[in-house]
């Protein structure tokens, strides 16, 4: 039997930082102690996707308005790119590329911008 994925279904979710310590809550229940780490990526016009890096041999046990997914520690770098880019809505990003400030009339401005555009949103900016 698989677990239930959280994926699918969007959670209420509460993060604060303050300073080098932060508190995740998911649905109401803190679940600061079980993370080493996580992700927060946010598209313009869908919900945000918030991945979840758990301590090693440490349960996690929580319910689950982000799609939240837990994330392997056999997950390379390359399948969080990828994953990354299917989630990303084309038509969104060449609207929001094209209205970026710093287009410079180049051959390949729009390719630039789109890479730029994407890197933004991987670093949670704009």
């Amino acid at each position: 039997m698989t677990a239930p994925s959280m994926a699918d279904e969007p959670r209420h979710v509460r993060i604060t930082v303050d300073g080098a310590m932060g508190k995740v809550v998911i649905d109401g229940t803190d679940i600061s102690r079980s993370l080493q780490g996580y992700s927060l990526q946010h598209q313009v016009g869908g919900p945000p996707v918030l991945m979840l890096h758990t301590v090693p041999h440490r349960g996690l046990d929580f319910e689950g308005l982000a799609h939240v997914a837990v994330a392997s520690p056999e997950q390379d770098d390359g399948q969080v790119v990828a994953a990354f880019l299917a989630n990303i809505d084309p038509a969104a990003l060449e609207r929001t590329a094209l209205e970026r400030d710093d287009l410079d009339g180049s051959r390949h401005e729009l390719t630039v911008a789109m890479l730029r555009q994407l890197a933004d949103w991987a670093q949670g900016r704009g």
